[in-house]
């Protein structure tokens, strides 16, 4: 018998997986080609959080942590006249 809680979707495991994905591109974009790889990065997380329905907290951190992570990877493009593409 399945409880209360224990049978998750395959749509919410896929959701976890891109979390996941969106999370560790967002983190290597802030070092390199902030902007080719943070927005897509960014797509990633909205789609999961989309796909996951409200209430899960991944979903939310991996949106959270790409938006942060766009913010950091631009400033410091900015501050040592890197690349952006």
């Amino acid at each position: 018998m399945l409880h209360e809680g224990e049978g998750r979707g395959s749509s919410e495991t896929v959701a976890g997986y891109l979390s996941a994905v969106a999370i560790f591109v967002a983190v290597i974009g802030i070092a390199w080609h902030p902007i080719r790889l943070i927005l897509p990065a960014t797509a990633i997380a909205l789609i999961a959080a989309a796909m996951a329905g409200p209430g899960r907290r991944l979903q939310l951190a991996a949106v959270v942590i790409c938006a942060f992570c766009f913010f950091l990877g631009m400033t410091i493009a900015v501050a040592t006249s890197g690349s952006l593409w």
